[in-house]
């Protein structure tokens, strides 16, 4: 059973930061263990090879773009973040990927897209509409030289590989930024409330889980014309409504907790 009260204390939500959208140079970000500008000087001989989604199992949660809350609606809750207002997608109950195992992702469940780019990613700059690739070298699917994968570059120019990747990569960062916008827009309206998940298991055994808000019904439904027109316009009503939806995957979650369909699918690869 899963209980959605007021925050009280208990385990968090492992926090998602704006900043985990695009590298710094200070910080890594959730799942990148040491970033560095791409660069064909650098990493002119340098391979991606193939490789499974093992890194994303032992995070309980991951940032979402507001144009993935359809597909996601239908495998997790999505929430927002405590700290910043950021939507994520809950991944396990505890501090675990309940959708990985032996590297693969669950069958039949959405693959987040911050979880598909790795192990590639942006850097932010001084100047704000201009970002840097770079890469997580520290990645098993980077390889400094040899034969195997695919070239990272071709000659001084991007491989076919790698552009494709940095494509993605730069959708996900356009999306995330309307992301932002969204959330800012939630908070300054404050339609998001703390909230607490109770959650007892059908073996016995409880625990909570803190750290996350929701958007408040009763407020969403005082929401002005003006603002409603706005909205749908922009699609973040719809947004809001796969919200509500997805809240009935916690079920699913305590199921898959205790022990229902854990199927592996052949979605193993990284960035695509």
């Amino acid at each position: 059973m899963i209980d959605m009260t007021e925050l009280a204390a208990g385990a968090e939500v492992a926090p998602i930061g704006e900043g985990d959208t695009v590298a710094d140079m200070a910080e890594s970000p959730q799942f990148y263990d040491l970033t560095e500008p791409l660069t064909a000087e650098k990493h002119g001989a340098w391979r991606l090879l193939p490789g499974d989604l093992a890194f994303a199992r032992d995070a309980n949660s991951v940032m979402l773009a507001a144009s993935e809350f359809a597909a996601a609606s239908r495998s997790y809750p999505i929430l927002f973040a405590g700290n910043d207002g950021l939507p994520i997608a809950l991944l396990g109950l505890e501090r675990h990927n309940d959708f990985v195992a032996s590297g693969r992702w669950t069958a039949d469940t959405y693959v987040p897209a911050y979880i598909r780019r790795h192990p590639f990613i942006f850097y932010a700059t001084e100047e704000p509409e201009r970002f840097v690739p770079g890469i997580d070298v520290a990645s098993p699917r980077i390889a400094r030289g040899g034969d195997r994968g695919v070239a990272l570059f071709d000659g001084d120019a991007a491989s076919a590989a790698t552009a494709q990747a940095l494509q993605f990569c730069e959708a996900f960062r356009r999306d995330c930024a309307v992301t932002r916008l969204f959330a800012d827009a939630l908070l300054e309206r404050d339609l998001l409330v703390d909230r607490r998940a109770a959650v007892t298991l059908p073996g016995g055994g409880a625990f909570d889980i803190d750290g996350f808000k929701l958007v408040d019904r009763d407020r969403f439904d005082a929401l002005d014309d003006a603002t409603v027109l706005d909205w749908h316009r922009k699609g973040w009503l719809a947004a809001i409504q796969f919200h509500f939806a997805s809240l009935d995957r916690f079920q699913a979650l305590l199921d898959r907790r205790a022990g229902a369909v854990t199927t592996p699918s052949a979605h193993s690869e990284g960035t695509s």
